[in-house]
């Protein structure tokens, strides 16, 4: 005996499909034909027919479309999920949680993000946090296309993983081409910068490779171009780390190790000191922390790179010893 589907049923099994099809293109961009292959699979899965599966995909996609959903698509080009009109509910501390997250990032340059998460979240003027400043500096606005395109493609080469060149143009004005191996986009200070391992760069200090040395940052906003990827793999999958010990005395002696990468080797409450190893994967960064907290940390190994750090602190001591300079058109 044939079992009769009702039309509430049906409409259910529609809305089921067009919704795991959202779900689908939300992860990333798929081809007809794969999407087509995790669809069948689906109806299998819930004892659904599959039959004329290409059909039902190319007339439910039309349904998004002209419910408000924006999906891209081409000639041998997959489905892109480019905007979603599915109403999102949110609580009033998501709200608040989502207008901090977009105030923090339109500060930081940003704002073609933050108004993503404002237009995504509903948020109005009475959403943002009044009692929180942010104090960032950003040199650019990342949401410049010609930014968001360099970002898009660094985050393709990622996705490869596979080593690509990029062209540079120093704070000097120097343009030079690098050839970028393991990296990685990272934000420090409120400026978005391209670490990478640079497997041809000649250390200075530490002779075995890979080491340290040879992992570089590059401001976003100085690169560019980005070069096709190559058909040579990532050499390494993770930045090759130095393990630095130092102690933190004086107002910095009650200091908790926070950071993934420390761990507490000695504290000695009485002597007011704590020792703490770390493995740092980019030198630059880690330098300037350790000079901002002047004398109440010292480098205990390695000994080169404790020798930086006193002949910064020396070089800082001299220029202030030196004949002070006329202050008179200060005031």
């Amino acid at each position: 005996m044939k079992k009769t589907v009702s039309k509430k049923d049906n409409n259910s099994n529609q809305f089921g499909f067009a919704l795991e099809i959202v779900k689908l293109l939300a992860e990333k961009p798929r081809r007809r034909e794969d999407l087509a292959t995790l669809l069948s699979a689906f109806l299998e899965k819930n004892e659904k027919s599959a039959e004329d599966i290409l059909q039902k995909l190319t007339r439910t996609i039309a349904k998004l479309r002209a419910c408000g959903f924006e999906i891209r698509s081409a000639p041998n080009c997959p489905y892109e999920l480019v905007e979603s009109s599915f109403p999102v509910i949110l609580s009033t501390e998501q709200r608040q949680a989502l207008a901090l997250a977009a105030y923090f990032l339109s500060d930081m340059g940003f704002s073609a993000q933050a108004s993503q998460i404002i237009r995504i979240g509903k948020l109005t003027e009475g959403d943002l946090p009044k009692d929180v400043k942010v104090n960032f500096s950003p040199p650019v606005d990342y949401s410049e296309d010609k930014l968001e395109e360099t970002v898009r493609k660094l985050q393709e080469r990622f996705r490869q993983q596979c080593r690509y060149t990029i062209r540079y143009r120093s704070s000097q004005g120097n343009e030079q081409n690098w050839d970028c191996d393991r990296s990685e986009l990272r934000l420090h200070n409120g400026v978005l910068y391209l670490v990478a391992f640079i497997p041809d760069f000649s250390p200075r200090y530490i002779e075995k490779r890979p080491n340290v040395e040879q992992n570089l940052a590059f401001r976003v906003d100085r690169i560019l171009s980005v070069r096709a990827a190559s058909t040579t793999s990532w050499s390494l999958f993770s930045f090759p780390t130095l393990e630095i010990y130092y102690r933190m005395s004086g107002a910095l002696g009650t200091y908790q190790p926070r950071r993934a990468n420390e761990r507490e080797l000695l504290r000695d409450t009485q002597a007011n000191f704590v020792e703490v190893a770390t493995h740092e994967d980019y030198l630059f960064w880690f330098r300037q922390r350790i000079l901002q907290y002047g004398a109440n940390v010292r480098i205990l190994q390695p000994e080169w790179f404790a020798q930086q750090i006193a002949q910064e602190l020396e070089q800082a001591s001299t220029s202030y010893r030196a004949e002070k300079p006329c202050t008179e058109d200060i005031h």
